[in-house]
């Protein structure tokens, strides 16, 4: 007999299979379709899947990795650049916004005071998920826009700690303070100081044994390891898990193993993100929504434009250009998953009855589904030539990116050091790079045959790209793949001989340079050098063979002279 959750993955993949392809083909982008998705298979739709809560469970990781990888992209310095966006305007519009929310609720829909005491805040939370995967595939992660954005994100992932305090508190006959709250609070910093301590001093360590040990899978393990453990100690903690997560990959983030982690915790990431997003999708009730559907709609806009309306001035206000606000108040006018989180809470609880929560949800679940369109609009207000020139994602350091560091690859990175170039540089020996490193090197650890790790380095963005490992099958491997995934990208790698070299060339490298050909150059010049050979005959002699050798590697089958 089949297992039901077997079934139950199948019909998710079947679904996402058909729906997302379809819904880029639309323009609406990926996170729409998965939504359509869950719905599509979910007790409002078809109904294939009935148990959505054992797969909301299991694809809120998805979020987690998610917050993880952005904790690795965003580096303290560069969150202590931000702190007066966090602060100061994810506070405010925060706070606005709760109010604001609040009041509509309590005066204009006569919600009671305690439902709309939790209404107005959870509202005013925008999707962290939805809105961070938006920005980064547009790429602007690292613009004005994408960083404001972000600040006030991070500050409404600070303020579910205090909301998920306060279902509680507002569902019980009083609000009163004993020293269970105290023993709580110390309880939760005592465990975020000991994550601290154990990424700061320890973590380094242990990945550095793990790499040694040379298994890939283990590295996978121990990648893995992070994240869910730094997750469930936040969450003992009292924070959420997608905090811990992103905490986690703060402080990872100065480590040389940054780019290998993200290359492990990817594909987790894309897939359990994807599940994230289906799930939501089958908590939409679209019997609700056609009974009333002047009401639903009519609730949607008003939650977009109350939450613009509070943005706007706010962002203009914290110096961004015009163009700029609009484009971050089209962002994060949405309501997210931590809303539906409190909403569910409060539900239970016995704070919003079903029917209330039932609509809240749909507001929250079709707020999400606009959000695309909006994003589209914050995008070209974003890169408008009248706004701010933004900046593109820049993982990358460097304009050169050289896949691998040993002894040819150091020498090239000691001359493009001596050129005034920057480079980064990746290797698999974790001596090497810590080696290299205490040089002064830029060298990260990382298998530069997963195109994660070299995209995780900035190959993307990177104008070169040279490939010097000592492995004619990996570099082979490797070549084929960047020429694949960059048509147009300038690629040179170093060969053993000539058949490989010709190899090379024909899976699509720019330049390829036999290790073998400047051995017998230079020793072949040194010997001529002794019997007296001019220099002029001596140099056009070396050139014709250099040449003639070349034009060699641009053809096949034929046997190394």
């Amino acid at each position: 007999m089949t297992p039901s959750y077997l079934t139950d993955i199948i019909a998710l993949l079947v679904a996402a299979v058909i729906a997302v392809p379809l819904a880029q083909t639309l323009r609406l982008g990926a996170v729409p379709g998965f939504l359509i998705a869950g719905l599509a298979v979910g007790p409002y739709g078809f109904g294939l899947i009935n148990n959505v809560s054992d797969i909301s469970h299991l694809a809120e990781i998805g979020v987690v990795f998610l917050l993880f990888v952005i904790g690795i992209e965003l580096k303290p310095s560069l969150l202590w650049q931000m702190r007066r966006l966090v602060f100061g305007l994810g506070s405010l519009q925060v706070l606005l916004t709760a109010v604001l929310i609040g009041s509509i609720a309590y005066f204009l829909f006569d919600i009671p005071s305690h439902a709309a005491i939790l209404i107005g805040p959870a509202l005013a939370l925008s999707s962290t998920a939805f809105v961070i995967q938006l920005i980064a595939d547009q790429k602007l992660i690292n613009s004005s826009y994408g960083r404001s954005s972000i600040a006030v994100l991070l500050m409404q992932d600070l303020a579910v700690v205090p909301l998920l305090a306060l279902v509680p508190l507002l569902s019980g006959p009083e609000i009163k303070m004993d020293d269970d709250i105290w023993l709580t609070l110390i309880k939760s910093v005592s465990i975020v100081a000991l994550v601290v301590f154990v990424g700061r001093y320890l973590l380094h360590p242990l990945l550095h044994r793990v790499a040694m040990s040379g298994s890939r899978e283990v590295f996978t393990a121990s990648a893995v390891l992070i994240v869910m453990g730094t997750a469930l100690a936040t969450e003992h903690a009292g924070l959420s898990m997608a905090m811990g997560a992103f905490l986690a990959g703060m402080l990872i983030s100065d480590s040389f193993y940054r780019h290998q982690v993200i290359a492990e915790i990817e594909p987790f990431r894309g897939l359990l993100l994807g599940m994230f997003f289906m799930s939501m999708g089958m908590s939409l009730n679209i019997g609700l929504l056609l009974d009333k559907p002047f009401l639903s709609l009519g609730l949607l806009g008003l939650l977009l434009l109350v939450k613009m309306l509070v943005l706007l001035p706010i962002c203009l206000l914290f110096g961004l250009k015009t163009r700029v606000s609009l484009a971050v108040a089209l962002i994060l006018a949405q309501s997210g998953e931590f809303s539906l989180v409190l909403f569910s809470l409060a539900n239970k609880s016995g704070l919003l009855d079903t029917a209330l929560f039932q609509q809240l949800l749909l507001v929250v679940l079709l707020s999400m589904l606009a959000t695309p369109l909006l994003a589209r609009k914050a995008e070209k207000l974003a890169k408008s030539q009248h706004g701010e020139q933004h900046k593109p994602e820049a993982i990358a350091e460097a304009p050169i990116v050289l896949a691998g560091f040993g002894r040819v690859g150091c020498n090239v990175g000691e001359i493009l050091t001596r050129s005034g170039k920057s480079f980064v540089a990746l290797d698999a020996d974790p001596e090497i790079v810590k080696r290299e490193r205490a040089n002064g090197h830029p060298v990260y650890f990382g298998d530069v045959r997963k195109p994660e790790v070299l995209i995780s380095a900035g190959a993307t963005n990177a104008q070169v790209i040279i490939v010097t490992i000592n492995d004619s099958k990996a570099t082979e491997e490797i070549v084929a793949s960047l020429r694949r995934t960059y048509p147009k990208k300038h690629i040179y790698a170093r060969g053993l001989g000539l058949p490989q070299c010709q190899s090379l060339s024909d899976l699509g490298a720019n330049g390829v340079v036999s290790e073998n050909l400047e051995a017998s150059l230079e020793l072949a010049r040194m010997a001529l050098t002794d019997m007296g050979v001019s220099d002029a005959i001596l140099l056009d002699t070396i050139d014709k063979f250099r040449h003639r050798y070349q034009s060699l590697i641009k053809r096949t089958k034929l046997d190394e002279p």
